[in-house]
């Protein structure tokens, strides 16, 4: 038997819109989940969402609101839903959360010669980290004009799974700039956390 429901998130907070898409689709084994939204950043975390958790997606624009129909063939089994990449062998490979475009509080000269310096040694590592997670202004790293924006790059070639926050993104009017890795929402990133046996913080 299939179902239909509809859930309205216009309004709603990252990551809102997603956590109630996703338990509507929870909720129902074979059917439609209609999500209704009203902004792009929230458009794009439940239609990348959707489409990672293996089901198909269709928006359209109604009275300048989004409707996200998802259509779900089957129960999505354990694993279905995009999942955090796996260790690699032997080694455990740390999940980085930066959450400035800067290290450090001094000087903005300084935090910048030391982002540079990490991301040289990142990108040059034996074992490259697991993920960058980006928060804040360190968003501003992963969109065109960053300093380390090649670094990164670098480390994304090399299997380093590299997610910026959409909210952030929107905020600093940088979605369209954005240049190594993917938009992300706090759910997944919070997944990244949650599974990994070592997340650094730079701030």
């Amino acid at each position: 038997m299939t179902e239909t429901k509809k859930v309205d998130c216009r309004g709603l907070a990252c990551p809102q819109p997603v956590i109630s898409t996703k338990k509507a689709l929870d909720s129902i084994g074979r059917g439609t989940v209609v999500a209704v939204v009203d902004n792009d950043t929230a458009r794009e975390n439940v239609a990348l969402f959707a489409k990672n958790s293996g089901h198909r997606v269709e928006v359209e624009k109604i009275e300048g609101n989004y409707h996200i129909t998802i259509t779900k063939d089957s129960p999505v089994e354990a694993g279905g839903e995009q999942e955090t990449p796996p260790l690699q062998e032997g080694r455990p490979q740390a999940v980085y959360l930066i959450t400035s475009n800067l290290v450090g509080q001094g000087s903005p000269d300084l935090g910048q010669v030391l982002m540079k310096s990490l991301m040289v040694t990142l990108s040059e590592a034996d074992q490259p980290p697991r993920a960058l997670l980006f928060l804040n202004t360190g968003v501003m790293l992963t969109c065109r004009g960053s300093a380390v924006l090649e670094q990164i790059q670098a480390l994304s070639r090399r299997g380093t799974d590299i997610i910026s926050c959409g909210t952030c993104l929107e905020y600093y009017k940088l979605k369209d700039k954005l240049e190594a890795g993917r938009p992300g929402n706090m759910m997944e990133i919070n997944r990244y956390m949650a599974e990994s046996a070592k997340v650094i913080t730079i701030a």
